[in-house]
C-alpha cells in the first residue's frame, strides 16, 4: 500500500489529532481520564491551542499574576459600580439559565443552578446588556483585549465539576461583586484554590482543568469574562483575533427569548437537536414497545448497510 494513499494520509490525521489532545492532557497537574478528554468537547481545539500555549506570551501557570494584565485595573477600581448594576439584575430576574436550550457552551452548567446575563460576546455589546447595564458596558467597551463578558450566578450548595474550557485563545477573568468572602466559595485550577470575595479578582487558564464550588448559603455573582491571551507575534495574535471573532459568532447566545439578539449556528443547532430530542422522549413514554421495535430495526439496518450491503464502496 503506497504510504501517501487516501486511507493512510487519514489514518495519519486521526493520529496526529490523538497526539496533540494527549498533549493537551498531560499539560498540568490535574488531569480527567484520557478516555473521557479523549471525546470531550475540548479535544477538537487541541491542535490549535498548542499553537497558543507555543506562541503565548504569559507564563504556562494555572493562576496567573493578576498585575501582569494593567488594562483590567479600571474594572477593579470601578467594582461597587459594576456591583450595583449585578444587583439590579439580580433581583429583577434578568441572570438566568437560557429558556430554549439556545447556548451549548453552558448546557452542563444550568443542570447545576449555574446562570448568565451576557454583556457582550466577542463582538459588539448585547442590546439588553447596554439597556440594563450601561455602566458596566461602557466600561467592558474601553478595554478591547476584553471579548466576552458576563454576570455569572452560582447559587447556594452548588458545584461545577471538573472540565477543561475549549478554546485557549483566550485567559478567563474573575471579578467578585456580590459573594460569601468565604473560603467554602471557590474555584480550583490545576488544583490551585481562589475563594472569590467582594472587589477581589483573578486571571486564570480556562484549558487547565478547573471546577468550582459554592458550600455557603449565600448566592454568588461574579463579572465572568474573557480576555484576548497575550501572544509573542502580531501575526499570530492577528489569527487568534479572526478565529475568536469566528467562534464568538457562532456561539452568540440571547439573554432571553424576547431580545432580539443573535443565536450562532451551533446554538440554533443544538436547541433543534434538543428539540428532537425531548420529541423521541415523549414518544418512548407514550408507546415504549414501537420504540424498541423502531430502535432495534434502525440498528439492524446500520449494521447491514455498513458490512453487508454488496455496494463497491464498503467492500
Amino acid at each position: 500500500m503506497h504510504l501517501l494513499s487516501p486511507r493512510l494520509i487519514v489514518l495519519y490525521l486521526l493520529l496526529a489529532f490523538v497526539l496533540c489532545v494527549l498533549l493537551v492532557h498531560l499539560r498540568g497537574r490535574v488531569k480527567l481520564r484520557f478516555d473521557r478528554q479523549l471525546v470531550d468537547h475540548s479535544a477538537v481545539f487541541a491542535p490549535y491551542n498548542l499553537l497558543m500555549y507555543a506562541f503565548s506570551a504569559v507564563p504556562a501557570t494555572p493562576i496567573l499574576d493578576r498585575r501582569g494584565f494593567p488594562q483590567l485595573d479600571l474594572l477593579q477600581a470601578n467594582w461597587e459600580a459594576i456591583r450595583a448594576e449585578a444587583l439590579s439584575l439580580f433581583d429583577e430576574g434578568h441572570i438566568r439559565a437560557a429558556e430554549k436550550h439556545n447556548d451549548a457552551s453552558f448546557n452542563s452548567f444550568f443542570k447545576q443552578g449555574w446562570k448568565r446575563f451576557y454583556l457582550k460576546w466577542y463582538g459588539e455589546p448585547l442590546a439588553s446588556a447596554e439597556a440594563l447595564c450601561p455602566q458596566t458596558v461602557r466600561l467592558l467597551n474601553s478595554i478591547p483585549s476584553v471579548k466576552a463578558a458576563m454576570f455569572a450566578l452560582l447559587p447556594p450548595g452548588s458545584k461545577l465539576n471538573p472540565h477543561r474550557d475549549p478554546f485557549a485563545g483566550s485567559l478567563r477573568y474573575h471579578l467578585g461583586l456580590i459573594t460569601p468572602n468565604s473560603d467554602d466559595c471557590r474555584i480550583f485550577v490545576d488544583g490551585q484554590m481562589h475563594a472569590w470575595g467582594d472587589g477581589k479578582d483573578v486571571v486564570f487558564d480556562e484549558t487547565y482543568v478547573h471546577w468550582a464550588e459554592n458550600r455557603t448559603d449565600q448566592t454568588r455573582v461574579i463579572l465572568f469574562a474573557d480576555v484576548e491571551r497575550p501572544l509573542r507575534t502580531r501575526w499570530m495574535s492577528a489569527i487568534n483575533h479572526r478565529v475568536g471573532a469566528f467562534m464568538g459568532s457562532i456561539t452568540a447566545s440571547p439573554n432571553s427569548d424576547t431580545a432580539a439578539e443573535k443565536v450562532g449556528f451551533v446554538n440554533r443547532a443544538f436547541a433543534l437537536n434538543q428539540r428532537g430530542r425531548e420529541r423521541s422522549r415523549a414518544f418512548k413514554r407514550k408507546h415504549p414497545k414501537l420504540f424498541r421495535a423502531l430502535k432495534y430495526t434502525a440498528m439492524l439496518v446500520f449494521i447491514w448497510l455498513v458490512f453487508l450491503a454488496p455496494w463497491p464502496l464498503v467492500r
